[in-house]
C-alpha cells in the first residue's frame, strides 16, 4: 500500500487513488484494475525471464475477471522461453479456474500460496509456498506435491521479528518431503533475536546460504 502511494507520486496513472491515509499509513480502497496494456510486455523480451506476475496484487481476487486472467494465461503460454510466477492468496479459485478454464499445465507457469491443501489441488508444474514474512510458527505442515518453499523475515521499522526455531521447522519439513528450500533473508532481526539492517544480517541460516531451486515437473497433477 505504501509503494502504491509512491508510484501514485511518481506519476504512474494506474496507481492514481488507489489509497487513502489513515493516520502515518497508507490503506487500499479496495479499487482493482485489470492492466491490459502491460499483457504485451513481455512479447518484447526476447531474452528470457523470470517474471512475479503480481508483485502488486492478486491475481485470483474476486473483482479480476475470469476473461483477465485468461488473456494472463495466453500470454504465458505464447511466451514459453519465460517463467512466470503468480503468487495469491485465494487458492480455491485458482484451483477453479485452472481446472475448469485454462485446463492445460504450462511447464512456464509457477504457482505459489499461502495454504498448501489448497495449492495441491491445482494443477502446475511447480507449487510453492512463501512463508514471507515469517513471523510465527507453522507447526506440523503436509508439504506432498509441493516443489518449493522460501522462507524470509520482514524489513522496515515497523518489521516484527523472526526466530530461528520457526525456520528450523519448516527446514526439517522440506528435507522429509523433498521439498527445495530457499532462505531469502533475516530480515530487520538477526537469528539472535536483535535488530541490525536488512544488509548485516544477510541470508544465511545454519552456516550457509540456501538457494535451492525445484525441479520442473512434468505436467504434475
Amino acid at each position: 500500500m505504501q509503494m502504491a502511494k509512491r508510484l501514485e507520486a511518481m506519476q504512474v496513472e494506474k496507481y492514481k487513488g488507489l489509497t487513502r491515509q489513515s493516520g502515518k499509513r497508507s490503506v487500499w480502497k479496495g479499487i482493482v484494475r485489470e492492466d491490459h496494456e502491460a499483457l504485451v510486455i513481455p512479447y518484447s523480451w526476447k531474452k528470457p525471464k523470470k517474471i512475479f506476475v503480481n508483485s502488486m496484487s492478486d491475481l485470483f481476487h474476486e473483482k479480476v475477471s475470469d476473461a483477465f486472467i485468461l488473456s494472463v494465461w495466453r500470454v504465458m503460454r505464447e511466451t514459453p522461453h519465460h517463467n512466470y510466477q503468480i503468487l495469491t492468496k485465494r487458492p480455491d479459485r485458482m484451483a477453479e479456474i485452472v481446472r475448469e478454464q485454462v485446463r492445460d499445465v504450462l511447464p512456464n507457469v509457477w504457482l505459489v500460496a499461502a495454504r498448501a491443501d489448497g495449492l495441491r489441488r491445482v494443477p502446475a508444474a511447480i507449487r510453492f509456498i512463501s512463508f514471507e514474512p515469517l513471523i510465527g510458527s507453522v507447526g506440523t505442515m503436509d508439504l506432498r506435491d509441493i516443489h518449493w518453499a522460501i522462507v524470509g523475515g520482514e524489513s522496515g521499522s515497523a518489521a516484527r521479528p523472526i526466530r530461528e526455531e520457526w525456520i528450523d521447522e519448516i527446514h526439517s519439513q522440506c528435507l522429509k518431503q523433498r521439498t527445495a528450500f530457499f532462505f531469502k533473508q533475516w530480515g530487520t532481526w538477526g537469528k539472535d533475536n536483535k535488530r541490525r539492517s536488512k544488509k548485516a544480517n544477510g541470508r544465511e541460516y545454519r552456516g550457509r546460504v540456501w538457494n535451492e531451486m525445484p525441479a520442473v515437473q512434468q505436467l504434475n497433477q
